[in-house]
């Protein structure tokens, strides 16, 4: 291991990944990857957890980016970060780019829709019922002036 290069920059799923760090914590670099499903994609694939990525060889690697396009299966329905999408109905688990595309079209049909928190995001404003008289600020707003 000491007389191998490490490579700094691993591509898994269009994402670079640190080589420096070990399998299981570079993994929850890919949007939509965290520590447990990160933990479940390394021992599916049975690499060590603690192995530092970048001293991988290209099977390995390719080992890891095939499980990943297929652990959605392995995953209990509690734990998809997608559950019953409403156009759909399917329980899926979004990676990557997929996460910012599907969250942009859900607040697009909720500003279409003109539901009351399509409406909030769309001005700007607080949309989960915090307060907004005091907090929230933003800009060159001073407070509240006194009359003289």
């Amino acid at each position: 291991m000491a007389d191998e290069e490490i490579r700094h920059l691993v591509r898994i799923m269009n994402t670079d990944l640190q080589g420096k760090k070990p399998v299981k914590y570079a993994l929850t670099g890919i949007r939509g990857i965290g520590l447990r499903t990160s933990r479940v994609i390394v021992d599916s694939t049975g690499i060590d957890p603690n192995a530092v990525i970048g001293y991988l060889s290209d099977e390995d690697i390719k080992k890891l980016d095939s499980t990943i396009d297929k652990f959605e299966e392995q995953l209990p329905k509690w734990m998809l970060n997608r559950q019953f999408d409403p156009l759909t109905g399917e329980n899926k688990h979004l990676l990557g780019q997929d996460i910012i595309l599907t969250l942009k079209e859900d607040l697009n049909d909720l500003k279409k829709s003109r539901a009351y928190r399509g409406l909030r995001h769309e001005r700007g404003l607080k949309v989960r019922g915090q307060r907004t008289k005091s907090t929230g600020r933003r800009g060159s707003t001073i407070g509240v002036r006194k009359k003289k």
